[in-house]
């Protein structure tokens, strides 16, 4: 089986992945390469933030791989967390980013947000680009204990629960990720090199 690289340390992102790319591609991820560098998210967007995990992966290991960027935007927080949703209150403690958004949106009747993902795909040298987004309102309270980063707080349109509350199938038929994703394996499919 083919393999790719998805450079990413969480375990969490990893497990989704793997389960929605399954039979097509072995899915190694940083550890799995033995890379243990936090690769420095200095871009001002998601889409340079994945290509400099990709770059790095590609030009340190010369494996092909894809990374994502990821992140919540909310309308009334001029699309805050953003890029820094990872890191929103100063740490990776999704408890204390989850607190500081519902903090901030306390007396704000507008709750709605979407979670946008970008993935940088370099494959033979080249890089494309694929984004997903899913529109949805943030709830003022805590539901569901599946997912995480933001899940727990995240109703996606036309739908009456969290992330948090949906099994992980269901969050991979219409999360952003999901979106980004079913782009690169539509075109990794239609782009495979001809096994004859």
């Amino acid at each position: 089986m083919k393999k790719l690289v998805f450079a990413t340390h969480n375990q969490h992102k990893t497990e989704e992945i793997r389960s929605a790319l399954k039979n097509q591609y072995e899915v190694l991820n940083l550890e799995d390469i033995k890379c243990f560098t936090d690769i420095a998210e200095t871009g001002t967007t998601f889409q340079e933030n994945a290509l400099l995990k990709t770059t790095y992966v590609v030009e340190n290991f010369h494996l092909d791989c894809f990374a994502d960027d990821s992140g919540l935007e909310i309308e009334a927080l001029h699309n805050e967390p953003g890029i820094y949703s990872a890191r929103y209150a100063g740490t990776r403690d999704n408890d204390q980013n989850i607190a500081l958004v519902l903090k901030k949106l306390q007396n704000i009747e507008n709750r709605k947000a979407r979670f946008k993902t970008v993935i940088s795909l370099i494959q033979q040298g080249e890089n494309y680009f694929f984004e997903g987004v899913v529109s949805g309102t943030i709830r003022k309270t805590l539901s569901g204990a599946g997912g995480f980063g933001y899940d727990p707080i995240f109703q996606p349109d036309g739908y009456s629960v969290t992330f948090a509350e949906m099994s992980m199938e269901e969050k991979n038929k219409i999360s952003h990720r999901a979106i980004a994703l079913q782009k690169m394996i539509a075109f990794l499919g239609a782009n495979e090199p001809n096994m004859h």
